[in-house]
């Protein structure tokens, strides 16, 4: 799923050669940004970390050059020089309505936006170039009979006929050497492989064609701002090269130091500020009123950032708001959210107004989940674009405002980034998650092990090298909820590395203090002599599979429990109406105090989510719960924890018949609950550390006056 969709998706055709492209509207009135495509070995979608957070603000517009993606792949040398690829990129201007833009590329698409400029000067405001190929002769014998193929020896045509592939994945390789960039590495390769080697090899002469007097006479011809940026360990255009377009064209060069041939995917934070302010700077200064609030007139604010994939983090940091609250009563409270978060939000609760610009991230799981399968671990990677445009949002926000604490509940975007970004902070950050290390499932095989591994380096490595970038990490829970599996090969375990960086705040409760059961079913509706069974699957909008499953077992639950009741609850995202149910099943949507439910009910069937099985053995109530399959952190984290506690009965959904789920409920309702008791001042014992972080509270005489 994307982070943004495109608002007009078009081609023109030229000389009988399609050329697709993209349009993202932005402000009124703000200037278009033109985004160029490399070379034929990627399309457009090389773009997807830039366009969400540039079509914020400017109109963008991205093009497929010939040989990939959207646009034709024509036959022949000639179809492919230079001249031919800015006769589409004019064409393409011309067909979106657009007199002048800033032309942005990479690599080839750098030399291209250049050309543009030189060429066609009236229709070029700027030019970003990044890692330019100008000039760019690939290593000789090309066209050689080759015995080896060994690293650049593969840029040969013979070779690209028999190993297609093997030259995509070399090439890729030298375009992210940088380290923990493997999700970068798998885009490329796979858009790499939507051409083919006769359209590539047909590229090869005109890539060889401009000579570096060639380069220097397009440079020199280009009369608007350049901004250069080229990374200085970069593998396939030299850094001199950048160095050289710079003086070429007096323009302003960005160095990054260790930085590869495609940044825009590898510090796609810093490529995306440097256009945007590049872009800015053209358009002079901003019209407006500024205005500055002193230090002695701020009012205390935290800003709360909090998970939306599932309604957990969202009930616990309610919690955890309310007790910092209480803590510090001269505190405001902001919320970054997205729905489902937003509907467990009470009128204490300040959601940010940018809240509007996150890209969905309950949407991205729900298209990535099978029938009761959601390969958690995947799905959060290829999350990939929408995560860094959120982290743009919020990245805008602090930016435009002082927060005397910023806290991420499991914003993994934030946490990554920054990280990434550390000059980025502004305040005092907390993370909070209830769970540490992503572990590979079994039949991931050991290309997943790998990846997991990697991630979790990655996640070593950022802490060590900037612990105090986290200025407090609070795991929910307690020590002995962690496993004890290894982070990865070389990497300690889940449970040492958590205790030795992280505070434990132990579980928060989200079903407030303990209630009268009698009182709660008569408020209900519910008799005394009846049997109830809920079933409910969280707010992430993936377990409709199931709750058809535990219903088609009632008529069979009945039989065995006479009188049962069975209460299906669908959570914000999943329609009731979609859920077909026999009849005497009630059904019912949203139900924002469910933890009533989850309280009186006898028994009660789940997913394997954290929070909701959390709250029933806080409650004493027998349950069975269903992990999703490949959901590592419910095949693994939860069912550590749950049993620890002697809680619930796990089921597998792949095995289970609706008649094994009726004697399962059967057998719940039949047996004692012996699950080991759960402290529940989780929420006080997190605002605790969460406080100490804001500064001390403000006496009367020192408060500002009105």
């Amino acid at each position: 799923m994307r982070a943004r969709e495109p608002d007009d998706v078009g081609a023109v055709v030229r000389d009988g050669v399609t050329i697709g492209y993209e349009v993202f509207d932005g402000p009124e009135g703000a200037p278009t940004v033109l985004l160029l495509t490399s070379w034929a070995i990627v399309h457009m979608r090389q773009w997807k970390a830039q366009v969400p957070f540039l079509a914020r603000h400017f109109r963008v517009v991205t093009v497929d050059g010939r040989g990939n993606g959207t646009s034709d792949r024509p036959r022949g040398a000639a179809a492919h020089l230079d001249r031919e690829h800015i006769a589409d990129a004019v064409a393409v201007l011309d067909a979106t309505g657009t007199d002048r833009a800033v032309a942005v590329g990479l690599s080839m698409g750098a030399r291209h936006a250049l050309q543009l400029a030189a060429w066609h000067p009236e229709r070029v405001a700027g030019v970003v170039a990044i890692g330019t190929a100008l000039p760019w002769p690939l290593p000789p014998g090309f066209d050689e009979v080759r015995d080896t193929h060994e690293g650049w020896e593969k840029a040969n045509a013979h070779y690209w006929r028999a190993d297609f592939r093997g030259w995509v994945e070399f090439f890729m390789s030298r375009v992210v050497p940088e380290p923990h960039s493997t999700k970068q590495f798998e885009d490329l390769v796979g858009w790499g492989l939507e051409t083919d080697p006769e359209t590539l090899i047909d590229t090869v002469p005109g890539i060889a064609e401009p000579t570096e007097a060639d380069a220097e006479a397009i440079c020199r011809a280009v009369r608007c701002p350049v901004l250069v940026v080229h990374g200085d360990a970069d593998a396939v255009t030299p850094y001199s090269g950048g160095v050289a377009v710079a003086a070429w064209t007096g323009g302003s060069l960005v160095s990054i130091p260790g930085g590869g041939h495609a940044p825009t995917v590898r510090d796609p934070v810093r490529v995306n500020l440097l256009i945007r302010d590049f872009v800015r700077s053209l358009a002079g200064p901003r019209p407006g009123r500024v205005s500055w609030v002193p230090a002695r007139a701020r009012e205390r604010r935290v800003l709360l950032v909090s998970s939306p994939i599932g309604l957990g983090h969202a009930r616990r940091d309610v919690a955890i708001a309310e007790a910092l609250r209480q803590r510090c009563p001269d505190v405001a409270i902001d919320w970054l959210a997205q729905h489902p978060v937003t509907t467990v939000l009470g009128p204490r609760d300040r959601l940010h107004p940018a809240s509007a610009g996150l890209a969905t991230e309950s949407a991205h799981i729900e298209s990535e989940a099978g029938e009761h399968d959601l390969h958690a671990f995947r799905a959060i990677r290829r999350m990939d674009e929408i995560l860094l445009a959120n982290f743009h949002v919020f990245h805008d926000v602090v930016d435009a405002a002082h927060y005397d604490l910023v806290i991420a509940d499991e914003g993994w975007e934030i946490d990554h980034f920054l990280h990434e970004n550390p000059e980025l902070k502004r305040s005092p950050y907390a993370w909070l998650t209830d769970f540490v290390g992503w572990l590979p499932v079994p039949d991931g095989g050991p290309a997943e092990a790998a990846l997991t591994a990697d991630y979790n380096a990655e996640m070593v490595e950022h802490v060590a090298r900037y612990p105090r970038l986290r200025d407090r990490s609070v795991f929910v829970g307690e020590p002995e909820d962690l496993v004890t599996c290894p982070l990865g090969p070389g990497l300690p375990t889940v449970r040492d590395w958590t205790r030795e960086h992280f505070a434990f705040a132990g579980w928060v409760s989200t079903a407030g203090p303990p209630r009268d059961r009698e009182r709660l079913r008569a408020e209900l509706g519910w008799r005394d002599d009846e049997s109830v069974c809920v079933v409910t699957v969280g707010g992430s909008g993936v377990g409709t599979a199931l709750l058809r499953r535990v219903a088609a077992a009632y008529p069979c639950a009945r039989e065995r429990v006479p009188g049962l009741r069975m209460v299906l609850v669908t959570g914000p995202r999943i329609d009731p109406a979609s859920v077909a149910v026999p009849d005497g099943v009630e059904v019912h949507g949203h139900v924002p105090d469910l933890e009533r439910m989850l309280a009186a009910c006898d028994v009660a069937v789940v997913q394997g989510g954290l929070t909701t099985t959390m709250e029933l053995a806080e409650a004493g109530r027998p349950f069975l719960y269903f992990p999703l399959a490949h959901h590592f952190e419910q095949q693994i984290h939860v069912p550590h924890r749950l049993d620890r506690l002697g809680a619930g009965t796990r089921m597998d959904y792949a095995t289970s018949t609706p008649e094994s789920i009726a004697a399962a409920i059967a057998e719940a309702l039949a047996t004692p609950v012996r699950s080991a008791p759960i402290a529940g001042d989780g929420a006080a014992r997190a605002a605790e550390l969460l406080a100490s972080l804001l500064d001390r509270p403000l006496t009367e005489t020192s408060r500002p006056l009105p």
